[in-house]
């Protein structure tokens, strides 16, 4: 975030943009369950229709990029062919099966007779994002946010500005062909409308940040919009001194290398001393077939780890096939680790004692705690949410992936036969808080 203008006030191009995009949302609060999951089938069947031009709007992001010396790791995140499209096409139609997120009595309690309160779920109103070189999150956001009844205000890296342009297009067009109006999404182009979106008070309802801690700080000090915050990914994975060594080098593998640049990856290894020798003697040669560069503190390089980790590197992303390794001598030295390192998203142990494993469950404060399985898990698609609009750290809710329950509010609906609070201060009436069925 260096080298960052001055916000500004929106620009009255802006503000109009914002003002239509406000009143879309109301209109679609109103939309039917039918009518918001036809709308998304039509969104996908448009990205069927433009797959060839934004596949070729991605590879002229791709050759920009590559020439200015963008890392691998965010090209992976760049990358948008046929497959990876089809495969956010398909979530797009997956979004629309799942259970409708408004309209949910989560309350219902007669406060006296023929005073009966509800509480229902809500859409926010308006979800503003900004996010990452990653054009298929532009497609996972506006899916979710179309099925919640929430419009939605976007803004992509600059590295994926041709295909997510095409991406919107398609979007509207689809949008275009059903009861929803296409204004109820709208794509930011400059960095200046994006900071400018910050002062979006009573237009915007939500700011999503998708990308670094330095990211979400700026934006949390520089609006009064609510800000979802999603911090660095700098997971962990324990192998403890019971664990299924042959397991655990499996998740460890699975862990680093199934996709290095997602922010579920792990980026630090600890090792109890006790299983360190025979692990790292499997380990250092599989995870070197696999390309991964190790960093060791001193205890690992002498069983055999070539280089050394900096004490910058227990806190670094790397986001690429690099993993730092460190051995502890007991669980509570990982877990100390882990609580100053770690960036509360998701965190593992491998462990054959279910104590244990029940120990570290309930002491790691993260978003995501995992016994015997990969970090990779960690994402809305593979929680069953259909997508995500991203993962959040923060400690109150929505935390770890936020899918469509996480786009929703609730509203307290009170329905009477002109009751009037004085009958009850005064005695003459009582209330009986009798809950009634869902």
């Amino acid at each position: 975030m260096k080298n960052i203008p001055t916000i500004s006030n929106p620009s009255n191009e802006l503000l109009e943009r914002a003002l239509e995009l406000k009143k879309s949302s109301q209109d679609l609060a109103l939309k039917t369950n039918n009518q918001r999951c036809q709308a998304l089938l039509s969104m996908a069947d448009a990205l069927e229709l433009r797959a060839e031009k934004i596949v070729e709007a991605n590879r002229a992001d791709i050759d920009r990029s590559e020439s200015t010396g963008l890392s691998n790791a965010l090209v992976s995140r760049l990358k948008l062919d046929h497959t990876k499209l089809q495969t956010a096409i398909e979530g797009v139609r997956k979004v629309s099966l799942l259970p409708d997120p408004i309209g949910v009595r989560q309350l219902n309690r007669e406060l006296d007779h023929d005073l009966i309160l509800e509480r229902i779920t809500v859409p926010l109103g308006v979800v503003g994002v900004i996010f990452e070189a990653r054009p298929d999150a532009l497609i996972q956001i506006a899916s979710l946010s179309i099925r919640s009844g929430n419009g939605a205000i976007l803004k992509g890296g600059t590295e994926a500005s041709l295909t997510n342009k095409a991406i919107m297009q398609a979007l509207q067009e689809g949008l275009g062909s059903s009861d929803v109006l296409a204004s109820s999404l709208c794509l930011l182009t400059s960095r200046e409308e994006s900071l400018a979106m910050l002062k979006l008070d009573g237009l915007v309802d939500l700011i999503i940040p998708r990308g670094s801690n330095e990211l979400v700080r700026f934006i949390q000090s520089n609006t009064n919009i609510p800000v979802l915050g999603h911090a660095d990914g700098i997971c962990h994975l324990y192998v403890d001194k019971d664990a299924d060594l042959k397991q655990a080098l499996n998740i460890a593998i699975d862990s680093k290398t199934q996709y290095p640049a997602a922010c579920n990856a792990i980026e630090t290894l600890l090792i109890h001393n006790s299983v360190a020798p025979s692990f790292l003697k499997e380990a250092i040669p599989a995870f070197k077939q696999s390309g991964v560069t190790l960093l060791g503190d001193p205890l690992s390089q002498a069983l055999g780890i070539e280089n050394s980790a900096s004490d910058s590197d227990w806190s670094s992303e790397y986001l690429d096939l690099i993993l730092s390794v460190k051995i502890v001598s007991e669980m509570t030295e990982a877990l100390d680790h882990i609580h100053r390192y770690g960036s509360r998203h998701t965190d593992g142990i491998v462990t054959a004692n279910n104590e244990t494993a029940e120990i570290f469950l309930r002491s790691v404060d993260s978003s995501g705690v995992y016994h015997n399985c990969s970090t990779r898990f960690a994402d809305g698609f593979r929680y069953g949410f259909g997508a995500e609009v991203g993962i959040s750290t923060q400690t109150l809710p929505p935390r770890g992936p936020v899918g469509l329950d996480g786009l929703v509010t609730y509203r307290y609906l009170l329905r009477g036969i002109g009751n009037i609070a004085a009958d009850y201060s005064s005695g003459k009436r009582e209330f009986i808080h009798k809950d009634l069925s869902l």
